[in-house]
């Protein structure tokens, strides 16, 4: 399984939300299996979104893409900086922590 993380500041959460749900990178069509989105407890204005693909070639891909929503002030217009990427693979633990 391969991680695309993706951070950055938001103008406004509201505005952000509602043009990740009209999801302009077609999350599905992409090959993404599921997401979470997180936002820091003392900062409402910056999300951390990870996105799993099955494989490395559909994560990069997908990071390509939004590369171009991210030029589009209609596709990403609470973008308040550039975002930071980075595609990543878990790591699999010989044990687990109880």
């Amino acid at each position: 399984m391969t991680t695309v993380r993706i951070e950055h500041a938001i103008a406004s959460f509201d505005l952000w939300k509602a043009a990740f749900d009209r999801d302009p990178a077609d999350r599905v069509g992409s090959g993404v299996l599921g997401y979470s989105i997180s936002r820091p407890i003392d900062d409402p204005n910056y999300v951390m979104i990870d996105l799993e693909f099955a494989n490395t070639a559909n994560a990069e891909a997908f990071v390509r893409k939004m590369q171009d929503v991210w030029q589009s002030k209609q596709a990403a217009p609470a973008l308040a900086c550039r975002p930071q990427v980075r595609v990543v693979e878990r790591v699999p633990l010989a044990s687990s922590v109880a």
